[in-house]
């Protein structure tokens, strides 16, 4: 029996080493932005968002770049930006750690800012009448996200957890969220949702412990907040902290008949 507990002991240990080296490595070989003051940091905007000149149509676009200091060696920061035929400026959502309420929307004229030094990537990006049927949903569920004054880093409510809330409760709104985004598989009620990618399922412990298979996020499985998994579609491996090895993935909405690009 005691023999059973010190192998089981050393086996999570040894699994837990392996899920952490990722996260070390990137701390290790300073790939995360975290030198100086926050406050100084670069927000440059990265040149994703279309100027309001390009065009009138309705633009839905979403975002993620890694976290500041440590917290960017284990994931991301996502968010989501909507702007509305004709309008100059964008309304952007996501949960921040220092607000209370957590939940911010406001309105932006540079919604793809970097995050604090790092380059956010554009994850989805829904334009003309594809974008203008998403924006009511949209608002309608920011509205009802049922924690707007939580946050906690770990294991959930966080930022992800928000994005990847709002993509399942939106219809027709569908984005492949890092693996890196630390959160995302904290559900809000129950056990079992839909995959943030569309056709897959995502069951979840807490965030603790979950497993998510679909066809755009492969298998992820995830311990303790960190994931691991293996895309086959386009072939890739992902890894905690690392993030994703190999094809890059599909940006949700490009080529699905969204409209004017």
């Amino acid at each position: 029996m005691v023999g059973r507990i010190l192998r089981m002991t050393a086996g999570l240990a040894v699994m837990l080493a392996l899920l952490l080296a990722g996260p070390l490595w990137m701390l290790a070989t300073e790939r995360v932005e975290g030198r100086g003051h926050w406050s100084t940091a670069d927000r440059a905007p990265a040149g994703l968002a279309p100027p309001a000149a390009e065009g009138s149509g309705a633009v839905v676009q979403l975002y993620a770049a890694r976290a500041w200091g440590w917290r960017g060696a284990f994931g991301v920061h996502s968010w989501i930006a909507t702007r509305q035929a004709g309008d100059d400026a964008w309304r952007m959502h996501h949960v921040l750690s220092w607000r209370r309420p957590a939940l911010e929307s406001r309105s932006t004229t540079t919604p793809d800012r970097a995050w604090y030094g790092s380059e956010p990537v554009l994850l989805a990006d829904y334009r003309g009448e594809a974008a203008a049927r998403l924006i009511p949903g949209i608002e309608a569920a920011v509205a009802a996200y049922p924690a707007p004054a939580t946050y906690r880093a770990w294991p959930g409510p966080n930022s992800n957890t928000f994005t990847a809330w709002l993509i399942r409760e939106v219809d027709g709104l569908e984005a492949t969220l890092p693996v890196t985004a630390v959160g995302k598989d904290y559900l809000l009620d129950g056990v079992l949702a839909e995959a943030p990618g569309g056709r897959g399922i995502t069951v979840s412990l807490g965030g603790l412990l979950a497993v998510t298979l679909g066809r755009d996020e492969g298998l992820e499985i995830s311990l303790l907040g960190l994931a691991l998994g293996i895309d086959p579609l386009r072939p890739a491996l992902k890894l905690p902290g690392i993030g994703r090895l190999g094809m890059a993935p599909a940006i949700k909405g490009r080529g699905e008949g969204s409209g004017d690009r």
